[in-house]
């Protein structure tokens, strides 16, 4: 069965050139088939169903793709969450900053050797704690470890 709706995926008619399939869809979004369907089903994303399968005007694929959730564009009480250029930095943004795993940062914060402050449900770390976290702790550690 799941070819053929490969099948139809590749199935064109000539005037169909802004319009994929499902499959393509997803392709091109990078997520699953059963995304774009919630997408849909969630008005989230245009849809037409013609015959038995469904189309997407590349159009509004682009649309929802520039609408889409972002943790980046997080927001609470009306401020971005992790506005990078005011300094604020989520945890997963703090551990590539660092180059260590987001766990090492986690646990830094619960022990308290970094600062990082609760935002709704996001945990928000200002540069100025990175740096001083960094130079305390990460530092040592390498040193230690040449030792």
């Amino acid at each position: 069965m799941e070819d053929q709706y490969h099948a139809e995926a590749v199935i064109r008619e000539p005037g169909d050139a802004n319009v994929v399939s499902i499959t393509e869809a997803a392709r091109i979004n990078n997520v699953t088939r059963q995304a774009i369907y919630v997408a849909i089903k969630q008005n989230k994303l245009k849809a037409k169903k013609e015959t038995t399968r469904w189309v997407i005007d590349l159009d509004d694929l682009e649309k929802y793709r520039a609408q889409k959730y972002s943790r980046s564009k997080s927001t609470f009480d009306g401020e971005l969450l992790f506005d990078n250029t005011k300094g604020y930095f989520s945890i997963n943004q703090t551990a590539h900053l660092l180059g260590v795993p987001a766990q090492k940062i986690y646990y830094a914060t619960r022990i308290g050797v970094l600062k990082a402050h609760r935002k709704g449900a996001a945990w928000v770390v200002h540069v100025e704690d990175v740096k001083a976290y960094k130079e305390a702790y990460l530092s040592s550690n390498k040193q230690n470890q040449v030792v």
